[in-house]
């Protein structure tokens, strides 16, 4: 067989930096920009390894095809503009690549990620590779439906302002009928809660139809309602095997008049929870988002995906909640870089800080915000931490935290309630909650025996362990 050249091509493999490393471009205001914390192998230069990342995330591939004079490469490549050391890091640099917008379908994180976090983790010649940010480009953003409510019109539905959220994840996760499960709702709404939880891993299970747990649980929140005079609500999970079940239990919730549905974004998918947010928006039903799976991307500090650019995207996909950590819990979590991510979630416009882990400034354009849930091993003698750490704008839920009081569900909501109340009335008056915060939470056990209890049980209960992923 005879080969023949076609004019102006040349067969073979050449350094991606001769195409894709462009230290000279300014990136446009449509870019999309992304930082990559990337390890090489040994050998390879940092300006080679960085623009295969730009090329393997873009155009690009292993060798020159013919089909490249078919197109303009100069429009759609991403370009590596930038290439820095990671401080007291040996071997890892940040890269910073630019994509130009034509490069994503409007309105779809699935794409995005599709492109950015690829087959490019896999490549050979990197020996790790984490996304550490992403600046989605108001063009972009306006293309997104983003969150069905955030939190101002949530404030507004629940008439409830200026203090954090309460709620309570329900357990044990698993085994309960649903009968015992509405009744364990029940007792929590009443004691003071605003919400009770539906664990991740709650779908329908043979020991409890998604179906029977909806009808108990909504007859628990009436009936709290009534005996209160408080709006309620349940995060009913309604994540299922398919889009169509998991539309068919959102229905359902919203025909028996509940305020709030569930989903768990990461192992149901972008596309799934694009869908499910813009029928909660269509629908008037409050949408609370469990992160669920995320430490297995986001934990380790070389390779990944950061728990920030996974919460950019679940605002653009849709989500009036989602878990963030609470710093002081069971759970990972950098403070500095808690607090860079919260401000992503909540923000219309933030800046660039690299002490909070912020690479890119953010404008949002108007896009609603994302309360922020910090959950996973707190009880009351957090309080004072997370009414400081987190703000009014945050729900925080007690699990083993309300449910293990001595006294049962009712007294454990109560004593958080409590133990919230005088938080917030103290900061209100001007008390500094990290000098004072034990002094407050004392002084309010001596009038209510449930918070009384409540501090004597878990007063030696702490979990102090190095952060992993730390900035």
């Amino acid at each position: 067989m005879v080969q023949t050249k076609s004019a102006g091509f040349k067969a073979g493999v050449q350094d991606y930096r001769l195409t894709y490393y462009t230290p000279d471009y300014t990136p446009k205001d449509t870019d999309l920009l992304a930082c990559f914390r990337m390890t090489p192998q040994p050998g390879v230069p940092p300006e080679e390894c960085a623009a295969a990342v730009a090329a393997e995330s873009s155009t690009g591939t292993w060798t020159t095809v013919w089909t490249d004079g078919l197109t303009d490469l100069d429009r759609y490549k991403g370009r590596c503009y930038n290439v820095e050391p990671v401080p007291g890091e040996d071997n890892q640099y940040f890269c910073f690549v630019a994509y130009p917008l034509d490069l994503f379908e409007e309105g779809s994180i699935t794409n995005v990620l599709t492109s950015l976090v690829g087959n490019v983790f896999g490549f050979k010649a990197l020996r790790a590779l984490r996304l550490e940010d992403i600046r989605f480009p108001v063009a972009f953003i306006k293309t997104c439906a983003g969150n069905p409510h955030g939190i101002t019109v949530e404030r507004d539905l629940l008439n409830k302002y200026g203090r954090p959220l309460l709620g309570c994840t329900i357990k044990p996760k698993l085994g309960l009928s649903a009968k015992n499960y509405g009744r364990a709702v029940y007792e929590c709404l009443r004691g003071g809660l605003d919400f009770t939880k539906d664990d991740e891993n709650i779908n329908s299970q043979p020991f409890m139809r998604w179906r029977d747990r909806f009808l108990f649980v909504q007859e628990a929140i009436e009936k709290a309602q009534a005996e209160t005079n408080e709006v309620k609500g349940h995060y009913l999970n309604v994540t299922a095997g398919t889009c169509e079940e998991m539309l068919e239990r959102a229905e359902f919730a919203k025909e028996i008049k509940t305020p709030i549905i569930m989903h768990d974004f990461l192992t149901g998918g972008f596309t799934a929870n694009t869908t499910l947010s813009k029928w909660c928006r269509k629908n008037g039903v409050l949408l609370h988002i469990h992160r669920a799976m995320h430490a297995v991307i986001d934990r380790q500090k070389n390779h990944g995906i950061h728990f920030r650019v996974l919460a950019k995207c679940l605002r653009l996909s849709g989500g009036d909640h989602l878990h963030s950590g609470t710093v002081v819990g069971k759970l990972e979590g950098d403070r500095a870089g808690t607090l860079g991510f919260v401000d992503l979630m909540r923000e219309d416009y933030v800046e660039e800080d690299r002490s909070r882990g912020v690479f890119f400034t953010q404008d949002y354009a108007s896009l609603p915000g994302t309360m922020p849930v910090a959950s996973g091993g707190i009880h009351v003698w957090h309080m004072p931490a997370l009414v400081e750490i987190f703000g009014d704008d945050s729900c925080l839920q007690f699990g083993g935290g309300t449910l293990g009081h001595p006294w049962g569900n009712a007294p454990g909501a109560t004593a958080n309630r409590v133990a919230l109340e005088a938080c917030v009335q103290a900061r209100n008056e001007g008390r500094s909650l990290a000098r004072e915060g034990n002094d407050v939470l004392r002084e309010a056990g001596k009038w209510s025996p449930e918070l009384a209890a409540a501090l004597d049980l878990w007063k030696e209960i702490k979990f102090e362990f190095d952060t992993v992923d730390t900035l």
